[in-house]
């Protein structure tokens, strides 16, 4: 029986510290042997909970590929909190700095801070993307050795191009812009804030291609539905913009494989870059994402829930705008103008001259179905026109590539013949006005607004004629970048 701390020689030594001879052999007494050997293992086992509660901290090895996400503690790939917004930036990147821009170029740009002055603004040029790369996904940041190598060891400008706009995204996420787009509203205006919480979206995309019925065409058919990519907005470290590295990674070492070279040699066409890297790739990638965040017993996601949109929606917290958002002014797909309220950027087409390096498929007599720019009736008479040449003897399919090359001449010469007539007319007083003017020459789409990431042709040359059916069309698609 202990004392009453009145009468203990405890209370008469000062300080009693549970260390002193006497407390130590009676707590020895009174915790049981077996308890005291074992305690440095609950010690450990304590010590062991709180590293695997704490493993966050801890940096974790990066495998190559995979299609997770592995990566180091570092907040600079953590995302942004659905409470603090989408990142105030504007991304785009070019050959040159801003400084350095062309006219046309540093015209489209400013149009991005002037509708956007709380907005931080940067250009990534082929002198800055290598280091952009190597901070961000090198060892002090995702650490995928093999997405840097990937992407120092391509060639091909549109493929970097494109990719580097899906890491940005991944990285830091913002707005997207390529060079030669046009800011017509805020970016604030990308959310229609009457109709969705921003906190509930994290990414804004826009209809491109809306032409479904052209879903089995041989040439047509992969770029018949899809979003657009020249213009997006993302929070960071979204698993979609990683999913498209990676798919590009793949893809570009399979056509290395086939083509029996190593990836700076890969030689890629047209549709192939469309396909594996542009418009038809992203939106592949979107819709399977859409499919692995979709609620469960929910039906599948196709492309039938965006055909003839009409007004946006959110789907698996991607906020997907009708075409004229970031597409209007095409000529097709129900595009619309840019003059339109809903219209919030302009695609000027002046940087997409990249189809010259990746060709498109030309016909000998007939040029590219593209031309047509998706009208049903000019696609129609291509087939029947391509399918009945291939009928054709060799000197009858001679003979054929000959008249149109002269017809391509002839309407050469009525175009140039009226240009010029316009042109000294113009400089003349209004009442010297000639009698009258040659015959007009096939209307020719206004260079602004050509269709689906479409580019203006140059004059016909001999060997391209346009005998589609529209010898009026002179708008080739030359693919989206």
């Amino acid at each position: 029986m202990y004392s009453s701390a009145s009468s203990s020689p405890r209370s008469s030594v000062g300080t009693w510290s549970p260390a002193t001879p006497n407390f130590s052999h009676k707590f020895r007494n009174r915790v049981p042997t077996q308890m005291r050997r074992c305690l440095p293992i609950y010690l450990g086992c304590v010590f062991l909970i709180l590293l695997l509660l704490n493993a966050d901290l801890l940096a974790v090895s990066v495998p190559k590929g995979g299609s997770h996400v592995y990566r180091r503690a570092d907040n600079r790939h953590n995302g942004v909190s659905s409470a603090q917004g989408f990142p105030k930036k504007v991304w785009q990147t070019w050959k040159t700095n801003p400084l350095q821009f062309a006219e046309r170029d540093s015209t489209t740009a400013k149009t991005w801070l002037e509708k956007n002055p709380d907005f931080r603004y940067e250009v990534l040029t082929d002198n800055t993307d290598m280091g952009y790369v190597e901070f961000h996904f090198g060892p002090g940041g995702l650490n995928r050795p093999d997405i840097v190598d990937m992407y120092r060891n391509i060639n091909a400008t549109i493929i970097k191009a494109d990719l580097l706009r899906y890491m940005i995204m991944y990285a830091e996420g913002g707005v997207y812009a390529d060079i030669d787009v046009e800011a017509l509203k805020p970016v604030s205006r990308f959310i229609p804030d009457h109709r969705y919480n921003e906190n509930d979206i994290d990414m804004v995309i826009g209809i491109e291609i809306d032409q479904p019925a052209f879903s089995t065409h041989p040439i047509l058919g992969k770029k018949s539905q899809s979003f657009c990519q020249w213009t997006f907005m993302a929070r960071p470290g979204l698993p979609v913009m990683l999913r498209l590295i990676e798919n590009i990674m793949t893809w570009l070492s399979d056509l290395a494989k086939e083509q029996n070279v190593s990836v700076p040699e890969v030689e890629l066409d047209f549709d192939q870059v469309i396909s594996g890297t542009g418009p038809s790739a992203f939106t592949q990638a979107i819709i399977a994402q859409m499919n692995i965040d979709r609620p469960k017993n929910t039906p599948e996601i196709t492309w039938d829930l965006f055909h003839e949109l009409d007004e946006s929606k959110v789907v698996s917290r991607v906020l997907v705008l009708d075409v004229e958002a970031f597409a209007a002014g095409q000529g097709h797909s129900d595009s619309g103008n840019h003059d339109a309220r809903g219209a919030l950027v302009k695609h000027h087409y002046h940087a997409s001259n990249w189809p010259s390096r990746h060709p498109r498929y030309q016909h000998p007599a007939y040029g590219p179905v593209e031309q047509c720019n998706w009208n049903p009736a000019c696609v129609a008479k291509w087939d029947a026109d391509t399918a009945a040449f291939a009928m054709l003897s060799e000197e009858e399919q001679k003979f054929t590539i000959e008249m149109l090359e002269k017809e391509a001449r002839e309407l050469k010469e009525k175009q140039d013949a009226f240009l010029k007539a316009l042109e000294e007319h113009e400089l003349r007083a209004p009442g010297n006005m000639p009698a009258a003017l040659p015959a007009g020459p096939p209307a020719v789409q206004d260079a602004q607004t050509p269709a689906s990431g479409e580019q203006l042709l140059a004059p016909i040359e001999p060997g391209q004629p346009p005998a589609t059916g529209q010898e009026d069309a002179l708008v080739v698609p030359a693919g989206d970048s």
